[in-house]
């Protein structure tokens, strides 16, 4: 009897626990509600297979040290079922896992589930077809998550779902049945009772209960569709991406926080960064098309998990002030008066208190306005937060962060690169160049995307059979011309290669034209096309063509005179990827890996694979592999491939000199760098890539470089500077290192920016060299109080003083 009763009291505990540890999850006109208390809710997009199983925890952990409250990210949907109703959650796919990662941490997670998310990702993914296998996809997420108790409801993080993404940008191409679908996502969605708020982000239109929310670089106007909708903004641009032979973006920590605090000046009360941590491309992930194996983004943590400053601390900074703000924000009052010339001041106020925004969105003068029987001054382009409605505490445009300027450092565990020893083999071109074979036929030629997209690559091979009485004959010179729609394609004629042509970015449909010389009877043409990741987003995206999907001709002509023998509806064989991609020559376990040479190595030859063997760099430092002097192809490290490179695609000119003004509306093409430099000369390799011995490294050179050059370095903080306001405290850290020694320092009306600062026309009474070696050298982090106490008096007059340093890792 008395072991009956401990069982029944743990049973009776068991339920309690499960009931007590459930959320519930709701919202009002204000904000979403857990357990009926409105939140500030400060979230950032992390995508799991853009990193590693083994960054996970690092990555989250740092997004919690910044203050965010979630992780979201996308599901996707051709990573996890690349062939109908097979599913792969395995490695870095593993959903579940990084879901309780998060949770792990106690942050809550936003899941959008889509199942079409665009972000930049391969074929971004309305028929009934396609209709079917969504609910099936969105089904099979909902049920195991709901498996593993992983919504919030069931005790889980889960707080937020999303369906569709960004379908309102683009429904009005479809008419009457984009509005069917949308409704029809909706219904679908609610039927499958998650017991959290589903999302429709840029969906104005978004039918009851589902909440609109806003993506942009800015969202402070943006109103929900229904006012017992909160103001959401599921997506704020830290960056932009980056495509082959463009210029590398940033944007400015003091312009993304200003679009922040401007947001929840104006009643947002969830915002989520897109990216927090952007990431990599791996393997042929990246779409686009065009879009680099980098996804950094200019995130908050870049691309290898590094804290990206001042970016990070600052909104860090912003974000303990936002918190601390958080029942007034979802309960005050709210008063706005307008001082003109784009100047607004912003009250919430309850019984209790109250906490005010005063905003300055003129984007080149500064305002110095009187609120509430105190004078204030608000640079342009900023907002100033008062937490009490007195004392500015914040503001957007003074980073009282540190600056890192991150370095690549030569791998010290050798002599690289000379001690890479290389070997090589040629991609074996017979089957296709020489004889035509392949996998299938057809008498037109079709969309590459169509055929398999289970490679980059598709050969269109055909023959034409020229009699000696054939017209094409009279004429002066032939040529072949190819209408080609993307990307990249290599031409031979009779096992001669005649040529190559790619696209430039936004631009992916040309004509390819060669001198040929053919033969009386059968000539055999092989058209290789390579795409670079397909078509994401846009109405009907799905039905754009990739490949060689116009005509292809011989062309001949005399005088003004010309013969065309069209030759595309002959019938054309096709043939998936290549040899070595297909007997797995980057596999250590492939039995087709062998026969490798290592006298000769070729450079700038076309179609070869070179393999050497590296030592993992020391330390945990991330690692970067240096492929300066390739020109495009495929990098594995031990198997994995770490995506496309492509080194020998320049950005185009048209940066400029002039130092970037964080003032005015940001777009992709404000503040960029790079120009003239190749578009991607470094590339992640995850250090659970590699093994502490020997490591592999295997390259496919589509267009012919020398790999002579190529180097593993490691990426760290290389100098740490701060430009720092009076009354705040620095932060300096070498994030993990230690800091070596102080370059410069300066209190009181220094100039410059880091790398350049010089002393200004008055100094703090104390050496403050002298001040920052004995506090900061040989620590890893250190706190510095920027004060006329830490510093003595700089008789600087009404000047706000700062402090200026310059240390080094």
């Amino acid at each position: 009897m008395e072991f009956n009763r401990v069982i029944v009291n743990l049973l009776l505990f068991t339920v309690f626990f499960c009931v007590s540890s459930a959320t519930e999850i709701s919202h009002d006109g204000r904000a979403i509600t857990i357990d009926g208390q409105r939140r500030v809710l400060l979230s950032g997009s992390i995508h799991y297979p853009r990193s590693t199983a083994q960054m996970w925890p690092d990555l989250i952990r740092k997004a919690k040290e910044g203050g965010l409250d979630a992780i979201e990210t996308y599901v996707f949907w051709n990573l996890h079922e690349p062939v109908r109703r097979q599913y792969d959650f395995s490695g870095n796919n593993d959903l579940i896992r990084f879901i309780k990662t998060i949770q792990d941490e106690g942050l809550y997670s936003v899941l959008r589930i889509g199942p079409y998310i665009c972000g930049e990702w391969n074929y971004g993914t309305a028929n009934d077809v396609f209709m079917n296998e969504m609910k099936n996809f969105t089904s099979l997420i909902v049920n195991m998550v709901k498996k593993e108790k992983l919504f919030a409801t069931q005790g889980g993080p889960i707080i937020i779902t999303q369906i569709e993404n960004e379908y309102g940008n683009v429904i009005s191409s479809y008419g009457d049945a984009g509005k069917a679908y949308r409704d029809w996502c909706a219904n679908m969605a609610e039927s499958l009772n998650v017991g959290v708020p589903w999302i429709m982000c840029q969906e104005s239109d978004a039918p009851q209960p589902i909440i609109n929310t806003c993506n942009g670089w800015y969202c402070d106007q943006f109103t929900p569709n229904n006012p017992n909708s909160p103001k959401m903004w599921t997506e704020n641009w830290t960056g932009w991406f980056k495509s082959w032979g463009t210029k590398d973006p940033h944007r400015t920590a003091e312009d993304v926080a200003y679009a922040v605090a401007r947001f929840f000046q104006t009643g947002g009360t969830f915002q989520n960064y897109y990216m927090y941590h952007g990431g990599t491309n791996f393997g042929r992930t990246a779409g686009g098309p065009y879009i680099t194996t980098t996804y950094d983004y200019d995130a908050p943590l870049d691309e290898y998990g590094n804290l990206n400053q001042p970016k990070w601390g600052h909104l860090k900074q912003l974000h303990e002030v936002l918190k601390s703000m958080e029942f007034v924000l979802t309960h005050g009052n709210v008063n706005t008066t307008d001082y003109g010339n784009s100047v607004t001041a912003t009250e919430y106020a309850t019984n209790q208190s109250s906490s005010c925004f005063l905003s300055n969105a003129n984007t080149s003068t500064d305002a110095t306005i009187t609120f509430q029987g105190n004078q204030y001054s608000i640079p342009a382009w900023s907002v100033s937060i008062l937490p009490d409605c007195n004392a500015e505490v914040f503001n957007t445009a003074k980073v009282n962060t540190q600056t890192s300027v991150m370095e690549k450092i030569p791998n010290k565990a050798e002599e690289e690169p000379v001690s890479l020893n290389w070997v090589w083999r040629p991609e074996n071109l017979d089957d296709t160049v020489l004889l035509g074979k392949g996998h299938l036929s057809a008498n037109q030629l079709i969309d590459q995307k169509a055929v398999n997209d289970a490679s980059d690559y598709l050969w269109y091979m055909t023959s034409v059979n020229l009699k000696e009485d054939d017209p094409i004959w009279a004429t002066d010179n032939m040529t072949l011309r190819v209408n080609v729609s993307g990307h990249v394609l290599h031409a031979y004629v009779n096992g001669k290669y005649i040529g190559s042509e790619w696209a430039k970015y936004g631009v992916y449909s040309y004509v390819f034209e060669q001198n040929v010389n053919l033969k009386h009877g059968k000539n055999l043409i092989s058209l290789l096309s390579a795409t670079v990741g397909f078509k994401n987003y846009g109405p009907h995206f799905d039905m754009i063509e990739s490949g060689i999907t116009g005509s292809v001709a011989l062309v001949g002509r005399k005088d003004d005179e010309q013969i065309i023998k069209d030759l595309s509806a002959h019938k054309w064989t096709y043939k998936v990827g290549l040899q070595g991609l297909e007997h797995k020559y980057y596999s250590l376990d492939s039995a087709f890996a062998t026969k490798w040479v290592a006298k000769e190595l070729p450079i700038n030859r076309m179609m070869t694979w070179y393999k050497t063997t590296f030592k993992a760099p020391l330390g945990t430092d991330p690692v970067a592999v240096d492929l300066q002097g390739l020109g495009k192809g495929f990098a594995w490290v031990n198997g994995n491939n770490i995506g496309r490179y492509w080194p020998s695609f320049n950005a185009e000119d048209g940066c400029s000199t002039d130092a970037c003004d964080y003032r005015g509306p940001y777009d992709d093409s404000k503040c960029v760098t790079n120009c003239g430099h190749p578009t991607q000369r470094w590339y992640h390799v995850p250090r659970s890539f590699m093994n502490e011995g020997i490591n592999t490294l295997v390259l496919f050179e589509e267009f012919g470089g020398n790999p002579s050059l190529v180097n593993f370095q490691t990426v760290r903080p290389g100098t740490v500077c701060g430009n720092v306001y009076e009354k705040n405290t620095l932060e300096l850290s070498c994030q993990g290192q230690p800091i070596s020694a102080i370059k410069f320092a300066s209190f009181g009306t220094p100039e410059g920016t880091c790398g350049s600062f010089q002393k200004g026309t008055c100094e703090g009474a104390k050496d403050a060299l002298s001040v920052l070696h004995t506090e900061c050298v040989g620590k890893e982090t250190c706190l510095i109080d920027v004060s006329e106490e830490s510093f003595g008096s700089a008789n600087c007059g009404d000047v706000v003083k700062r402090l200026a340093v310059e240390a080094v890792c």
